[in-house]
């Protein structure tokens, strides 16, 4: 038999549905869609009997799901939302792989249905907190308010209300998208991840280094709050950056003065991303950005997902970014999102670029530092999605 020809194991129409590949599943959803929900339910109704299995019956339902939500009918809605509301596992110990499967599914839902197919999934409103069906909805809801979609809506607004009620973590977004947000989901042509010293000094003012900023920085104490760090890591935690982000909190003993806050003083800060020397060469910089360009970077980290790791969904995307921003001027979760970006205009936001073991220049690195308004506090987030140990 020739090497070149498939074997029975390698023949992608002996594999369970759940199984094929990607276009393959899609083929299959768009050309009977019936067929295709039956399998998940006879698997939903297997496992349900043996009670095993629940993670890996999880992600098998999920793609079908998601398979099901790319049909653009209102069949494909239909037996989409019944495999999540009915068939996808309830247990918390699931959630793992249950979560991002849920995200996924109401993206695609929010991206090929009009409102009017979605609305009357909003009928009945919840008891919980969470359940996949739960879940899912407050996903939609979130995905809808990226678009400022589904407002004056009266089953989508009593929706959300419930779920402030039950304390979401989702409704505690605006339900509209904000003009801070203006950059969310989308992609400005020339203007990808910046790796280079010249791509930051083009599209950002620099900060010149002076010496009273260095001795400011060598005079600076670190304050430790692991609560408001790993708030701040979040996006890039979710989306499963190769290496975990770096958050650090930092005082200084009197008001910085605003032309000392740049490169030179954030050298002299004992920063885990300005250890080892760079086999590449060049000279770190600062450059002046401003709160949108640091949301809209914190948004992206999760919502696209690290090179080994997972988009999370516009919807929890968003969640992490805002919570991001709020841990780096340490403004507290309650305090409503407007008020949030008035605040945010008396804070200096930087961009900063080293030649380190950290910086690799050839994939996704961000740095920022953040001054508060009375010039004693400095934030600092750097996160790389490089998986080379230095």
């Amino acid at each position: 038999m020739s090497h070149n020809q498939p074997t029975h194991d390698d023949d992608a129409s002996d594999r369970p549905l759940w199984e094929r590949p990607g276009p393959e599943l899609q083929c299959l959803a768009e050309v009977r869609p019936e067929g295709l929900y039956e399998a998940a339910r006879q698997l939903g109704q297997r496992v349900s009997a043996e009670r095993t299995g629940g993670a890996s019956v999880a992600r098998a339902l999920g793609r079908i799901a998601e398979a099901l939500a790319d049909v653009r009918s209102r069949e494909g809605t239909t037996l989409a939302v019944d495999i999540v509301d009915r068939l996808m596992p309830v247990e918390e110990s699931d959630r793992g792989e249950t979560d991002p499967l849920l995200r996924s599914v109401a993206a695609r839902l929010v991206k090929t249905r009009h409102l009017r197919d979605l609305e009357p999934l909003f009928g009945e409103l919840p008891e919980e907190t969470w359940s996949p069906a739960v879940e899912l909805r407050a996903c939609l809801l979130g995905e809808l308010s990226l678009m400022s979609s589904g407002g004056g809506r009266r089953s989508l607004d009593a929706y959300a209300d419930r779920l402030r009620e039950l304390g979401h973590p989702l409704a505690r977004l605006p339900r509209t998208r904000l003009d801070i947000e203006h950059r969310f989901t989308i992609r400005v042509r020339g203007l990808g991840p910046i790796k280079t010293p010249k791509q930051l000094r083009s599209r950002f003012p620099e900060i010149p280094s002076t010496g009273t900023g260095a001795a400011a920085g060598q005079a600076a104490g670190e304050t430790r709050d692991d609560e408001r760090a790993n708030m701040a890591k979040r996006p890039f935690l979710s989306g499963g950056w190769s290496r975990e982000a770096e958050a650090r909190f930092f005082t200084t003993p009197s008001a910085l003065a605003p032309h000392d806050f740049g490169m030179s003083f954030i050298e002299e800060l004992p920063l885990h991303c300005l250890e080892g020397e760079s086999r590449r060469r060049g000279s770190a910089l600062a450059c002046a950005t401003t709160t949108d360009d640091v949301l809209n970077e914190l948004f992206a980290a999760a919502y696209i997902g690290g090179v080994n790791g997972q988009g999370q969904g516009g919807a929890y995307a968003r969640l992490y970014a805002w919570d991001s921003l709020y841990a780096l001027m340490g403004v507290p979760v309650g305090v409503p999102h407007l008020e949030a970006v008035r605040r945010a205009a008396d804070y200096r936001w930087l961009r900063f670029m080293a030649f380190t073991d950290w910086f690799h220049h050839d994939t996704s690195d961000v740095a920022f530092a953040v001054l508060d308004p009375n010039r004693t506090r400095v934030t600092v987030l750097a996160a790389t999605d490089t998986d080379e140990e230095p």
